[in-house]
């Protein structure tokens, strides 16, 4: 007798394979087979009419201190997800002393947008080195597994104290000390080594990243610990984007590929297009197949299923927030806000005030805002990651002889003041998502950037697991679909491997029993929505989905229709 079988699916199984009907039985925590099924199992899952796939392996998350307290990691449990990458970005908790907690804390903060007070509330820190940070995630139970990175950020600041926060040289023995961490690290059990080179990253005191300008002696002499060892991966956040040197993506491609060569490990970095260079994305990847034509270079870009996005709202920020009128109503519930902000006379004040800035940062915001009217859209309650150009507030202001901040005023009237307005960011410079779809379907693309459990007050794209399944292959109207195997593969077999975890991604026999049982007819997304559920009550943006059925783990029952079944198999996995 089995211990689980899942009956009359549709099996997508993860290897690229077209969709078939069959049966799926599961034994020990794994598939053990999958076609015809004829013993009973001890547990039986109906799934006719339904999709079972592989669990979706996220390979850029943030999570580093959720992990810490959230045995549940939602968002991205709620969208078919069952393990997660985190350390993402050269920003993290481990290594670390006593003494450099609360920098670290700011770093993140700053980065990823994660409540400070929720960091410091919710991390119990009963870790100094890497080895001993996994140990910790060891001891909590969770739902889902989850692998690690170790970041730049923290190694630096480990080693160099506040030279190495303040981002001055390495030397030598700084390099040795450094390589020395991460090769521990990595035998502990880390997956890769990460950093950033963004100058858009910084912490809170405005500070970019440690390592940003590290030179390539630092840069060469950690990672070649992970060609010693013969694993691992290089992840970062690559230099030259958001109005930065243009010219510095090329030469990051460079010394990226160059490193590859010489270490014979995977390079992964963000991959986007940016309105400032529209079309170099293509030149980019074509470098990526050239350096591995000529030198065996393993470059491999990370790109995500839909735009980079601010939300605004009345939950959020908006052109509003900081009008002193405005200012008078933030206390108030959100339907006597409402009622107030129909007022002719409140809305003639508002409409009329100048903006007062409590920080100079939340005017450059604003000046986003205002530059970027022709890429502000409703997202709706069924949110639409791909609107057409005439539904922008410029466009529709411009069709209806109106204002566009008078318009605006009107949308965030919508839904009783749940509606959210997304700033396309970035990857919408075409007013479609077709660069998206060709940088997806590039052979060299690793599929990620959804930055699960970051970017808490504006973006929230831990979702993009359930985008790149539910709008590519179902319900895209502006251009071609992807295949159904297709996105069930880049998001399974395809970023397990990346990252050397050979044992999931697929549902053939012996590879572990992580298993999405998923009713793609029903499968949507919902508009995010802020939520005060953070330690210390901090505040934060999630997103729920509707058609997962079923998401297991190891064999057990995790979730069901989006609850949690009270299942905690997932584990801490060491490479």
């Amino acid at each position: 007798m089995h211990d689980l079988v899942i009956r009359d699916a549709t099996v997508v199984d993860g290897t690229g394979a077209a969709p078939r009907d069959a049966d799926v039985a599961v034994d020990d925590g794994k598939i053990s087979a999958v076609g015809e099924v004829s013993g009973r199992g001890k547990e039986e899952l109906s799934a006719k009419g339904k999709l079972v796939t592989p669990g979706w392996v996220d390979i850029h998350t943030h999570y580093d201190g959720q992990a810490t307290w959230d045995p549940l990691l939602t968002p991205s449990c709620w969208h078919g997800v069952t393990t997660v990458v985190m350390g993402n970005c050269g920003v993290g908790f481990a290594p670390v002393r006593p003494t450099e907690r609360e920098f670290l804390i700011g770093l993140m903060e700053g980065v990823e947008d994660i409540p400070g007070t929720a960091l410091h509330e919710g991390i119990d820190w009963q870790w100094e080195t890497f080895p001993e940070y996994l140990d910790a995630l060891e001891r909590m139970p969770r739902a889902l597994d989850i692998a690690t990175q170790v970041p730049h950020g923290a190694v630096r600041t480990y080693v160099m104290g506040e030279r190495g926060a303040k981002n001055e040289p390495a030397t030598a023995r700084d390099i040795v000390e450094m390589a020395a961490i991460v090769k521990e690290a990595i035998s502990a059990g880390a997956l890769g080594f990460s950093m950033s080179r963004t100058l858009v990253h910084r912490a809170v005191d405005g500070e970019v990243v440690p390592g940003t300008h590290a030179t390539e002696d630092e840069l060469f002499g950690i990672c070649r610990t992970l060609g010693e060892l013969g694993k691992g991966l290089v992840e970062l956040a690559p230099a030259g984007v958001q109005g930065e040197d243009m010219s510095a993506p090329d030469k990051e491609i460079d010394w990226m590929a160059r490193l590859s060569a010489e270490i014979k490990r995977p390079v992964s970095f963000a991959l986007v297009q940016h309105d400032v260079a529209p079309d170099d994305w293509r030149r980019l990847l074509e470098l990526c197949a050239e350096a591995e034509r000529n030198t065996g270079a393993m470059l491999r870009p990370q790109v995500g299923s839909r735009p980079t996005t601010l939300l605004i709202g009345h939950s959020t920020f908006h052109p509003f927030s900081f009008r002193p009128t405005y200012g008078e109503l933030g206390l108030l519930s959100m339907p006597e806000r409402m009622a107030r902000l129909r007022d002719p006379e409140i809305r003639r004040r508002i409409l009329s005030e100048d903006s007062v800035y409590p920080i100079p940062q939340l005017e450059v915001v604003m000046k986003m805002i205002e530059d970027g009217l022709d890429k502000i859209f409703r997202l709706g309650d069924h949110p639409n990651y791909e609107p057409a150009p005439e539904e922008s507030l410029a466009a529709t202001a411009a069709r209806e002889g109106r204002q566009p901040y008078d318009l605006l005023y009107d949308w965030l009237l919508e839904l009783d003041g749940r509606q959210l307005l997304m700033l396309t960011l970035l990857g919408y410079s075409n007013y479609d998502l077709e660069p998206t779809r060709e940088m997806l379907l590039h052979p060299l693309s690793a599929f990620g950037l959804g930055d699960g459990g970051a970017h808490c007050g504006a973006i929230c794209d831990a979702s993009m697991t359930t985008s790149l399944l539910e709008h590519w292959t179902k319900s895209r109207t502006r251009g071609p679909k992807l295949p159904l195997e297709w996105a069930v593969k880049k998001m399974t077999s395809d970023t397990a491997s990346l990252y050397g975890m050979h044992d999931r991604g697929e549902l053939v026999p012996g590879k572990k029993a992580d298993i999405n049982v998923i009713d793609y007819d029903r499968l949507s997304l919902d508009l995010p929505q802020l939520v005060a559920d953070l330690p210390a009550g901090a505040s934060r943006l999630i997103q729920k989905a509707h058609g997962y059925e079923a998401t297991i783990v190891a064999g057990q029952t995790t979730f069901r229709e989006g609850e949690h079944t009270g299942a905690l198999p997932g584990r801490v996995v060491r490479g």
